[in-house]
């Protein structure tokens, strides 16, 4: 499936089949497709939780208000990020470029993100949001559909995973055969509404 395809395409469906199981091959090619998604100053700071015991599934439905999708589903990946993605050894982010790339950004990388914790959130989110955007656009490629979440008790989640305190959730992507079609577009706003062009 081409991408136009697939962004026209792709929806967020609430209900898939229970029985269906992806291969271990198809998870870790989604895996490996969402790590090709941008970071700022290319930090990775995402952090791919992949929930797979069925009581533990379980217990995120729970904290997640009863929403099937999150057993049903065949994966379900909980996208987390590392605060301090930025101060654990930058260097290997660079590792393959020449010298004077690195002796450039490891210094900017400190200055852009040391003592600015909002910085540092807003990069995990909207890192987050790039890969979770990945995720669902490779399912719908590989004939899967996908469920973008935010729907749920994060401080509950973030003990059920037992969430490091240097890193947050940003949301679940659900994916897998679904087996209700969605619902017709709510109705998106035109471009006339959205685009400014230069200044509001």
């Amino acid at each position: 499936m081409d991408a136009i395809t697939a962004i026209e395409s792709r929806r967020a469906v609430k209900h898939f089949d229970p029985d269906h199981r992806m291969s271990d091959a198809e998870v870790n090619r989604l895996l490996s497709l969402a790590l090709l998604s941008p970071t700022a100053f290319n930090i990775q700071n995402w952090r791919f939780v992949v929930a797979r015991d069925p009581a533990h599934r379980q217990r995120l439905r729970e904290a997640a208000w009863g929403q099937a999708q999150v057993t049903d589903a065949s994966l379900l990946v909980i996208l987390c990020a590392d605060l301090n993605a930025w101060q654990r050894e930058p260097a290997r982010y660079w590792r393959n470029t020449p010298k004077e790339v690195q002796d450039f950004l490891l210094p900017a990388i400190d200055q852009y993100y040391r003592g600015k914790e909002p910085v540092q959130r807003d990069e995990a989110m909207r890192s987050c949001g790039i890969a979770a955007q990945t995720l669902m656009l490779a399912a719908k490629a590989m004939g899967y559909d996908s469920c973008p979440m935010d729907g749920f008790d994060f401080e509950a989640v973030g003990e059920l995973i037992r969430l490091p305190a240097d890193h947050v959730i940003a949301m679940f992507v659900a994916i897998g055969k679904g087996i209700k079609p969605p619902w017709l577009r709510g109705g998106q706003l035109g471009l006339d509404e959205v685009v400014i062009i230069d200044r509001f």
